[in-house]
C-alpha cells in the first residue's frame, strides 16, 4: 500500500486522525471467499484496526451520512462541530440548538430537517440516559457488543449501519461489519451473499465469514472500491472486464456486458 492509497479524511472512518491503528494480515491464510476479497481490497488499499472516536461525536456523524455521500456528509460535519462543539459539550450544545438552526447549519448533508429531529433526539437521550457524553463514550468502547448495539437501535433515527458504525469506530468492536449501500450491492454482487438478502442478511454472512479484525477495514475498503470500481450503475467491468481488480473473484449478479446492462441481483 503507497501513500497514494492512504484512507481518505472524507470518510465516515475520520481517515488517518480519525482514530485506530495499522493493521497487518496474511493473505494466504484466508479461509472463506469472503476473507479473500477483504484481503485483497486490503492490498489494494488499507489495513486498519478501528476505535478510538468520541462516541457521542460518531453518532452525530453517521446519522449525518445517512443517506448521502461523504463528500456531502462531510461539511456538514464541520459545520456542526464548528458551531456547536467543542465535543466535550456538544450533546448539551445540540439538545439546545433550535431545530431551524441546527437544520441550516446541516443542509450540506440533505433530509437536513429528518436529521435535525434525529440529532435532537440522540443527544437529548445521551444526556438523559448517560448523564454525559463521557459516560456514553465508556458504554461504547468498554460495554458488552449486543447490549450496546441493542440499546442504539432503541432510539429513533438510529439503524443498525449506525449502531455498527459507532460499535467500530468509537468502540474498537472487532467483528463489526457495517452494511451500507455499497456493501450491500457488492457483496451480492460478487456472489457472496444471497441475491436477495438485505442489509442484515448481508452483514450476518460478512461477520461469519470475515476475520474480527478484518471486518474493519473490510467495510471502509469495500465502500471506496465501490466508488472506484463497482458503482450501482457503471461497474468498471461493465465495458472492460480487466479493468476491475477483482474480476477474478465476483459472479457479477446481475451485470451483463453483453448488453451493457445493470440490475440489482435480487431481480436477476
Amino acid at each position: 500500500m503507497s501513500d497514494d492509497d492512504a484512507e481518505p479524511d472524507v470518510n465516515i472512518s475520520g481517515g488517518s486522525a480519525g482514530g485506530g491503528v495499522e493493521a497487518s494480515f496474511d493473505p494466504e491464510t484466508a479461509g472463506t471467499r469472503a476473507e479473500a476479497v477483504v484481503d485483497r481490497l486490503g492490498e489494494l488499499y488499507w489495513q486498519k484496526a478501528y476505535g478510538g472516536q468520541d462516541g457521542f461525536e460518531c453518532l452525530v456523524r453517521t446519522i449525518l451520512s445517512q443517506n448521502t455521500s461523504d463528500v456531502a456528509s462531510q461539511p456538514a460535519h464541520d459545520a456542526l462541530v464548528e458551531r456547536y462543539g467543542p465535543v466535550e459539550g456538544l450533546a448539551t450544545h445540540l439538545d439546545a440548538a433550535p431545530h431551524d438552526e441546527l437544520a441550516e447549519t446541516i443542509s450540506a448533508a440533505g433530509l437536513y430537517n429528518q436529521k435535525a429531529e434525529s440529532i435532537h433526539r440522540a443527544a437529548a437521550w445521551v444526556l438523559e440516559s448517560f448523564g454525559s457524553t463521557a459516560e456514553f463514550d465508556a458504554f461504547v468502547r468498554d460495554g458488552d457488543p449486543g447490549e450496546v448495539r441493542d440499546t442504539l437501535l432503541e432510539v429513533k433515527g438510529v439503524g443498525p449501519k449506525t449502531a455498527d458504525c459507532v460499535l467500530l469506530f468509537a468502540g474498537g468492536q472487532g467483528g463489526v461489519f457495517p452494511v451500507d449501500t455499497h456493501v450491500h450491492r457488492i457483496y451480492r454482487r460478487m456472489g457472496i451473499a444471497p441475491p436477495d438478502a438485505d442489509h442484515e442478511g448481508v452483514r450476518e454472512v460478512l461477520e461469519r465469514d470475515v476475520p474480527a479484525e478484518k471486518c474493519g477495514f473490510g467495510h471502509t475498503a469495500t465502500i471506496q472500491f465501490g466508488r472506484e470500481y463497482c458503482s450501482a450503475r457503471k461497474p468498471a467491468c461493465l465495458d472492460d472486464p480487466d479493468a476491475c481488480p477483482l474480476a477474478d473473484v465476483c459472479d457479477q449478479v446481475g451485470v451483463y456486458p453483453e448488453s451493457g446492462e445493470v440490475e440489482d441481483p435480487s431481480d436477476a
